[in-house]
């Protein structure tokens, strides 16, 4: 993945002016029902907006957060306050966002070197692009001088994931793949390794007023509705653009048989089987409505397992994502926090970093929540504790098997330009059009467009950065 690095530096410049534009306009796409009512921690900003400034610190030191809403990490935010502070006299200022806010405000400050945060939430795919340009300080000679952090024990797909010529830039929280649950008391015909064409059949058939079919992502951004579909995409034989020689963006290929099958499909099946109001549902909104028996599937992130109350676990069977054309389309994914290179405290910054993702935050979270809960993914060792295997035995294996199998180098059945990735593609251009593109394909999906419509419109997005 580094040979391609020059490819990610120099349309960052494009791609800032842009979004602080677009950054007027972004539609939300995370949860909103994540408020934190946490002592040090700020409400999630409305989308578009900059966050409101954090409360005062009280504390000898203090760093400022930006975190992503979802239970697992805010989780997280607040056992700072807990466990860091008083250990270490650094107070934690926390600014929680949607996913779509979260990456706009974070590639606008970081990438313009501003000092709004001394850590920031990023996942794979602004790990590499960022470190690449500079923006990030390295972590490998921090983590060697920790006690605590062990780096050889990040699982390497993860580890390689985010380091860019061996320098890691981000410490994962989390990390995952994608795959299928479903309530096993209601469903006892789905494959271990379904298709695409079997998911369907089986949704349409257990679909009723009281019970949807299947929750899929609907809600625009090329983070929430983007990653979901975008693996379908990649299993149906399509792809968002042709890679030239060098790794860069070729023609688009939003206009081809392939990507509308795709869509049509995705659609469809929400149209006939899908949870309702689909156009405005992303991670949050399909495990509330899972948990709640209002869904009898939910295709999604492999962590939500770790987020299920015991009796929903209980009733919960596992599926690796399907396929069409494809042996393999599960998405590879880490929410990691990482360091600007704008920071005021660099130390304080990592020793925040060094307590939320070594293996000693997970006995905390043990301690605190049962093993069940500790954030999956990111270490070796965690899958080789009893206790973990006990409490999480159903979905521990599932969820290496998902992670094994995502198919990160290879998604589909055509190169693809930029850095290696499943469910986005591996360009800073991605984030914009993915972006865009999914507040058309989120129309369509709402009936206020047309599939065909939505297409026309995205190829001509998609070809203004072909070259």
């Amino acid at each position: 993945m580094t040979t391609r690095t020059s490819q990610a530096r120099k349309p960052w410049l494009l791609i800032l002016t842009l979004l602080a534009a677009f950054a007027l306009i972004a539609s939300a796409c995370g949860s909103d029902d994540d408020e934190s009512g946490n002592e040090g921690t700020t409400a999630p900003a409305e989308p578009g907006e900059d966050p409101p400034p954090p409360p005062p610190a009280e504390g000898d030191r203090s760093i400022t957060v930006a975190l992503v809403g979802n239970d697992n990490i805010t989780r997280m935010g607040e056992l700072a306050a807990d466990y860091f502070t008083p250990e270490t006299g650094i107070a934690v200022e926390l600014t929680v966002l949607d996913e779509q806010t979260l990456r706009e405000v974070t590639t606008r400050d970081v990438g313009a070197s501003g000092e709004q945060f001394d850590v920031v939430q990023i996942g794979m795919y602004e790990t590499p692009q960022f470190g690449a340009n500079g923006w990030l300080v390295g972590l490998n000679d921090l983590a060697a001088a920790s006690d605590t952090y062990d780096i050889d024990d990040l699982i390497p797909a993860v580890r390689n994931g985010l380091s860019v010529d061996g320098e890691l830039y981000s410490s994962p929280f989390y990390a995952e793949s994608s795959f299928v649950m479903y309530r096993s008391d209601i469903i006892d015909n789905m494959p271990a390794a379904p298709t695409w064409e079997e998911v369907a059949a089986i949704a349409r058939e257990v679909d009723s007023d009281e019970m949807a079919g299947i929750c899929l992502r609907g809600k625009p951004g090329w983070g929430d509705l983007g990653a979901a579909f975008t693996t379908v995409l990649n299993t149906f034989g399509g792809t968002w653009w042709l890679a030239n020689e060098d790794g860069t963006i070729g023609e688009a290929q939003v206009d081809q048989p392939e990507f509308a099958e795709a869509l049509n499909f995705y659609v469809d099946l929400l149209n006939d089987a899908g949870e309702d109001d689909a156009a405005n549902s992303s991670f949050n909104e399909c495990k509330t409505l899972y948990e709640e028996g209002k869904v009898a599937m939910w295709y999604d992130a492999t962590v939500a397992a770790s987020l299920f109350p015991e009796d929903v676990v209980a009733n919960t069977a596992f599926a690796l994502a399907p396929t069409k054309e494809t042996e393999a389309s599960g998405w590879l994914w880490a929410w990691t926090l990482a360091i600007p290179v704008s920071t005021t405290d660099q130390d304080a910054a990592w020793q925040f970093i060094d307590w939320a993702t070594n293996a000693d935050y997970h006995e905390i979270i043990a301690a605190e929540d049962g093993w069940r809960a500790v954030p999956p993914g990111t270490r070796q060792s965690l899958y080789e504790r009893p206790e973990y295997l006990e409490a999480a035995g159903a979905f521990a294996q599932r969820t290496l098997d998902a992670m094994l199998a995502a198919p990160i180098d290879n998604p589909g059945t055509t190169p693809r330009p930029g850095l290696p990735g499943v469910q986005y593609v591996g360009v800073p251009e991605f984030q914009d059009v993915g972006t865009r593109c999914t507040e058309l394909f989120s129309a369509a999906i709402a009936g206020s467009m047309s599939v065909e419509d939505a297409l026309s419109d995205c190829h001509i997005i998609a070809s203004e950065v072909s070259s």
